[in-house]
């Protein structure tokens, strides 16, 4: 078996699961181009190009690969040989739309495509099929927002290893460096503790900690700063950390150090509240209550958290108006924040994952305000 994705078992439950649910659906069949949901049905890490490479997933029927034949080696790795699916490989002057359809059965197809798939190949798949594709989002909601234990074991130790780095970072937070030396030093912390890559590094010191976007600057860091430092990076076979601590360069003042503990009494809170049945706006109502009742509901400006797994992002999010009940194996964070323009910000981040118990923690460094000590 490749390192680099699970057992072959895993994607025969899943592509078995995907067909049922197409049916379910009402629909002939799935169409999936590279992306999240290729990798996560098939383990495939194959690029979206020019030409058509497309996993068919039939309603009922065998499965089959669309691929230029010049791209073969790009299915590499991926559990296609073991699974024992169809591969149809075209040349340049092929109609590999034409190949798809036929993979469905010939004729109109009433199908779902993944959200990655450019208006290149959308245009004439849906001329191709005779109806306009919908998104398999819906079709795979389930299955990618509850988790198998294997995905719960690789997102664990995603987060071990990002809270690795987050120890780390304050010999990095040095009074005079810049954001970006930090991010740099970051960057590459994130792959020796065993991420295969940085996916994103937020470094926001001072009146940058208020933006939650930002990302890193040539600011040099000063005695004083509050530094917000939100990290994270692929772990394989490909499952994402994303954690978020507040440092202090120095002792804070008394009105941040106060503030800050709110904000980490909404952050426990949220994370408390957390167990089947619970809806996913539950858990951003009670982060915000917190926050309400000491004054400091304004300063929160974004949603509580949002699922990850595969992808950064990804469903459930945590947010008012979401009254999807949770679900054991679902997998998201919680980071509640606090933000004043022009002056400082602060936010607290650990991946969970709902249990019968409640929320299992992934991420498991200290929640207070991290202080660093300015020689």
């Amino acid at each position: 078996m490749d390192s680099h994705r699970f057992d072959v078992a895993v994607y025969a439950r899943r592509l078995a699961a995907a067909a049922r649910a197409t049916a379910a659906a009402g629909l002939d069949g799935l169409v999936i181009t590279p992306g999240y949901d290729l990798r996560y049905l098939i383990g495939s890490r194959a690029q979206t190009l020019e030409r058509l490479t497309a996993l068919v997933v039939p309603a009922s029927g065998d499965p089959t690969i669309v691929v230029p034949r010049l791209e073969l080696a790009s299915l590499k790795g991926s559990a296609i040989a073991e699974l024992g699916l169809g591969v149809r490989a075209w040349v340049d002057g092929e109609d590999p739309y034409l190949l798809v359809s036929a993979a469905l059965g010939g004729g109109r197809a009433a199908t779902a495509v993944t959200d990655s798939m450019s208006a290149l190949h959308l245009v004439p798949l849906a001329g191709v099929l005779g109806v306009s594709p919908v998104l398999v989002t819906g079709i795979l909601r389930e299955l990618r927002m509850v988790k198998e234990e294997c995905e719960i074991d690789a997102l664990r130790k995603a987060g071990s290893a990002i809270d690795r780095v987050h120890a780390r970072v304050p010999e990095f937070l040095v009074p005079g460096r810049t954001e970006a030396e930090v991010a740099a030093d970051i960057a590459e912390a994130i792959v020796d503790e065993g991420h295969s890559d940085a996916s994103f590094i937020i470094v926001g010191s001072g009146p940058h900690g208020a933006d939650p976007h930002h990302s890193y600057s040539s600011r040099e860091l000063q005695a004083g700063d509050i530094v917000v430092v939100d990290i994270g990076g692929a772990y394989e076979p490909g499952y994402h950390s994303d954690c978020t601590r507040t440092y202090s360069i120095g002792e804070p003042s008394p009105d941040v150090a106060h503030q800050y503990s709110l904000l980490q009494r909404a952050q426990r809170a949220a994370c408390d509240v957390v167990r089947p049945g619970v809806t996913a706006e539950q858990v951003d109502a009670t982060a915000r209550e917190v926050l309400a009742e000491t004054g400091l509901a304004e300063f929160f400006v974004h949603r509580t958290g949002h699922g990850i797994g595969l992808s950064v992002h990804e469903e459930p999010y945590i947010v008012s108006g979401n009254d999807l009940p949770l679900t054991a194996g679902m997998s998201f964070s919680i980071e509640p924040g606090i933000y004043f323009p022009g002056s400082w910000g602060a936010r607290i981040e650990d991946i969970v994952v709902v249990t019968e118990d409640g929320a299992l923690a992934v991420n498991n460094r200290p929640h207070e305000l991290v202080v660093v000590t300015v020689d």
